[in-house]
């Protein structure tokens, strides 16, 4: 079908958007990319529609236009025939808003005299006529005037002959695009709109793929279409308060709220019913977040984090419980933990793997907070902060930003204005960092602005201070012997609270080296005192009752098994599925370790372990000793301190309750194949080969 063809049929709605499709994502360079493959003549790739006389809802249609038969909903290629409709139209496609349009690439502009794209740059094209607008060369092509633009470039009439031809080659080659056919694939009409939903996965799994965010929410809005407008508008209500989160970060919270997981598969195929509940929860959630980090985490933005997915935890937490947190002790518990969890980079790398642990934990645990730590102590070796980890660092570092908010915990304020850190304020009293020793005169005097060893020095977070934008421009390059005398004075204690050392001798320029050793060792000691101060009363419970646990159903750290040795397909006794038994825990071993439920199907019924005491004289203490015995024989008798076995009954129905802690070795399974090595991969046991072995323990022992 020819461009121009889609384009029209863009503008008269007979080609309408459904609303699970994601935004115009598309960066104006891959913009520019796909009229250069058109120009080239290359294919750009096959569209595909759905012909339909029940569509979904739809993006910016309220009401059909009155038209007989099937519409036509494009399911796959809609970035390139918005990118199309916009430079070759100059207008927004109906299917979207202005401010849906996030990066406009209609300041594209075409030289005439060699072909070449490029975006609008004024140095370059503000005098040279040869450079046109592509949008206005498909709009209006009467008004360009080749032979005029010729004769301004030629000394010859017949150069000016030839030049004219030339831009008129390359103006009819940009406008003959409208003529490209595009090879287009039509889902018939019968199809369901899970059937296309299906279709437009395998497409889009096949060609540029969508973030697994964009999937989900792909998926969400295929049950529940209103899910990205009802989004939207949060994202808007949120960011009046300074939080701006975007359909990514929601998608993943809703995720987390609706299935107790953190990996966006697990929403793919919840009901629309489910999916509302989830969201309502979560609405409030965030209404409670936004007012709580202020008022106690001297959070005041999302610009305060490093990563949005430190709050993923909470919000799983609190909406086990009833979304707020129990006591004061409980939350003040949560935010040394997103401290430590911002401070070092928790979520920086193997996010969906972290995630999943972490929001696992959160699941098992009724006060995971401590649990929680751990991990971050296994991968990082500690949650305190030390004066050397502020040793070149510089903004950007996670530590600056815990500096940032430390300061506001302790009531700073700027030091020339006595506006409060703590304060939401815009313009010229919007806070900035600021050197305190400038910048200008550590570069003339001591350092090299090219070394870049000089520059970590000179910009190094312990030479850095929080003012408002007025001072730090009235500030100037006064050093800080001259203006912090002037500062303790007149506002006393401003100075201590943004952590200054305040002996006289180490404002000097002399000392400032000096001076940085010194601000570091006093930062890094109100960092970990600060921290330490949430922690002093003791949390009141660690574990999740039982029957939560089971309703939540498994997950990395929670396995259900329905019987230690008997068959409940055979009705009989299997001693081959104690095998089975042992790979879990062996699994939850030597990954984060984890809760094994005895007697619980994989659906959360219960089963008991009635037919399994049969076969032990009805005894639940020979039963433990078989378990234990097994547990020894098999994985080894070192690790028995790290397991714990217990029994409650459900429902009437005894049930088996293994407590697994993450072994400080690797542990091996003797199986009927010799030795095994099995691992947690999400929410199944997983073995390894004898290579993924080893890296394995490299990784998590090495």
């Amino acid at each position: 079908m020819k461009i121009s063809e889609l384009m029209d049929m863009i503008r008269k709605q007979d080609l309408l958007l459904p609303e699970f499709q994601r935004e115009y994502v598309w960066n104006r360079e891959q913009a520019k990319q796909l009229i250069v493959s058109l120009l080239k003549g290359y294919p750009v790739g096959a569209l595909l529609f759905w012909k339909t006389d029940a569509p979904p809802i739809l993006k910016n249609v309220d009401k059909l236009p009155e038209r007989l038969g099937t519409v036509q909903v494009i399911l796959d290629g809609q970035q390139r025939l918005t990118t199309l409709y916009l430079l070759t139209t100059g207008e927004i496609p109906p299917y979207y808003r202005e401010e849906d349009i996030q990066n406009d690439p209609r300041n594209l502009y075409y030289n005439l005299a060699t072909g070449e794209l490029q975006y609008y740059q004024a140095s370059k094209m503000r005098d040279d006529p040869l450079w046109q607008r592509v949008v206005d060369c498909f709009t209006r092509p009467k008004d360009i005037n080749v032979f005029e633009l010729a004769q301004q470039h030629a000394e010859t009439p017949q150069q000016a002959f030839e030049l004219a031809q030339r831009y008129q080659q390359n103006l009819t080659a940009l406008l003959d695009i409208l003529k490209v056919d595009l090879p287009v694939q039509t889902v018939p009409p019968h199809a369901t709109l899970e059937e296309a939903v299906d279709i437009f996965d395998r497409v889009n799994s096949m060609g540029t793929k969508l973030s697994a965010p964009e999937l989900a929410l792909t998926h969400v809005t295929a049950k529940w279409p209103e899910a990205r407008r009802v989004m939207k508008a949060k994202i808007e209500e949120l960011k009046q308060r300074h939080f701006h989160f975007d359909l990514s970060f929601l998608t993943r919270a809703l995720t987390v709220v609706v299935t107790r997981h953190a990996l966006l598969n697990t929403i793919h195929s919840r009901p629309e019913k489910e999916l509302k509940q989830g969201w309502e929860r979560l609405s409030h959630i965030l209404d409670y977040l936004v007012t709580i980090l202020p008022q106690h985490a001297y959070i005041h933005s999302t610009q305060d984090l490093n990563s949005l997915y430190v709050l993923i935890p909470w919000i799983a937490y609190l909406d086990l419980h009833g979304g707020h947190f129990p006591s004061q002790t409980s939350m003040k518990y949560a935010i040394r933990w997103l401290y430590a969890a911002h401070i070092w980079s928790r979520y920086t790398a193997q996010t969906d793997q972290k995630l999943e642990q972490d929001v696992s934990i959160v699941v098992r645990e009724e006060e995971p907070w401590e649990r929680l730590e751990a991990q971050i102590i296994d991968q990082r070796g500690r949650i305190q902060v030390k004066a050397s980890d502020f040793e070149g660092r510089w903004s950007p570092h996670p530590l600056f930003r815990m500096v940032y908010i430390l300061a506001k915990a302790h009531g700073a304020i700027d030091w020339f204005n006595g506006v409060p850190l703590g304060s939401t304020v815009k313009g010229r009293y919007t806070f900035h960092w600021h050197h305190i020793f400038p910048t200008s005169i550590l570069y003339r005097t001591r350092y090299d602005s090219d070394n870049h060893l000089h520059r970590k020095i000179v910009n190094e977070i312990a030479n850095l201070a929080f003012l408002t934008a007025t001072s730090n421009v009235a500030l100037g390059t006064k050093l800080p012997e001259e203006y912090f005398p002037e500062v303790e004075e007149r506002y006393p204690g401003a100075l201590s609270r943004q952590f200054i050392p305040m002996q006289p001798e180490l404002w000097k320029l002399e000392r400032f080296e000096d001076f940085l050793e010194a601000r570091r060792q006093l930062m890094a000691r109100k960092i970990n005192e600060y921290m330490d101060a949430l922690v002093q009363e003791p949390l009141s419970s660690k574990e999740r009752p039982i029957q939560e646990l089971i309703a939540l159903g498994e997950s990395t750290t929670v396995e259900f098994k329905s019987t230690l040795q008997w068959d409940v397909v055979q009705n009989q006794p299997n001693k081959a599925l104690r095998h089975s038994v042992l790979k879990t825990i062996a699994a939850f071993l030597n990954s984060e370790g984890g809760t094994l439920l005895i007697g619980v199907e994989d659906d959360g019924g219960i089963y008991g372990l009635d037919q399994d005491l049969k076969l032990v004289g009805n005894s639940i203490d020979r039963f433990q000793q078989l378990l234990a015995d097994l547990i020894s024989r098999h994985l080894g008798a070192a690790i028995m301190p790290l397991i714990k076995i217990r029994f409650e009954r459900i429902e009437g129905k005894p049930i088996c309750i293994v407590e697994v802690e993450k072994s400080p070795r690797p542990v091996f399974l003797d199986g009927p194949k010799g030795k095994e090595f099995y691992v947690r991969a999400l929410t199944t046991t997983r073995a390894l080969d004898p290579e993924q072995t080893v890296q394995y323990i490299q990784t998590h022992w090495g």
